[in-house]
């Protein structure tokens, strides 16, 4: 079973930038977008044997999340139950038969940091919800998270400790929600690989010469493992600032 995440940066740009090449080659179970940045009717996307679920952010052209699914779920939750995170279309679930899938692209706490303190209610929140969820089946969530966990998921780590999506703040989130019983699936399989990026800034040549951020991951919950079967990065992907990343259980 194939799971796909993409942070399209405008799914109507990314579909003039070879998105259906990729979504068709991909061949994916599960396909998950963020930053859409639309509103309902915009887009009319052929996706023949999938069903589509979008969630639109209340701002136009802003935020906005997806999933494109082969198999049909039980249910379908849109947000996560509070009206302080739920008006900026950033998470959706799937109930399936033996497991919960969630795609979320979480606040960026901002150049200035201004969002930060909003950021950590939204981490814990976030976190208690995915907790929820596993109290009844396994959970999936993947995403652009907007943080780089650790060094070595960042190339420039000493000159950006103060910036958006790798203060010490920031990255103390992320290790209390893999503390709490989720996986990195990607360091899973390579938890030693360096240069491994799914974000570039388009400044600077940043993406030619990989100087990147790893902030997109699949996390699963550790009673998963037994059927874990891969993880990858596609840097050679293109069409947003983002590569996909993809995850496939057995």
């Amino acid at each position: 079973m194939k799971f796909v995440n993409w942070n399209v940066n405008g799914i109507r740009a990314c579909v003039n930038k070879g998105f259906m090449d990729y979504f068709n080659q991909s061949n994916a179970d599960f396909f998950c977008l963020q930053e859409t940045k639309l509103q309902e009717g915009q887009i009319d996307l052929d996706l023949d044997g999938y069903h589509q679920y979008w969630n639109y952010a209340a701002k136009k052209g802003y935020s906005g999340t997806a999933i494109f699914t082969k198999h049909k779920p039980l249910n379908v939750i849109y947000g996560i139950g509070m009206e302080e995170h739920d008006q900026e279309g950033r998470v959706i679930s799937l109930e399936l038969d033996t497991f919960y899938l969630v795609t979320v692209y979480t606040p960026n706490s901002k150049s200035a940091l201004e969002r930060l303190e909003y950021r950590m209610r939204w981490e814990d929140d976030f976190r208690s919800f995915l907790k929820k969820l596993e109290e009844h089946k396994p959970v999936i969530v993947c995403g652009d998270l907007n943080v780089a966990h650790k060094e070595i998921d960042i190339k420039n780590a000493k000159s950006n400790l103060k910036s958006a999506g790798f203060t010490i703040e920031e990255r103390s989130k992320m290790t209390a929600l893999i503390d709490a019983g989720f996986v990195d699936t990607f360091r899973y399989f390579f938890p030693d690989q360096r240069d491994a990026y799914t974000w570039w800034s388009y400044f600077g040549k940043a993406r030619e010469k990989n100087v990147g951020w790893r902030i997109d991951y699949f996390l699963a919950s550790e009673s998963l493992i037994p059927r874990f079967h891969s993880a990858s990065i596609e840097p050679e992907v293109m069409g947003s600032d983002h590569c996909p990343v993809t995850f496939e259980l057995i």
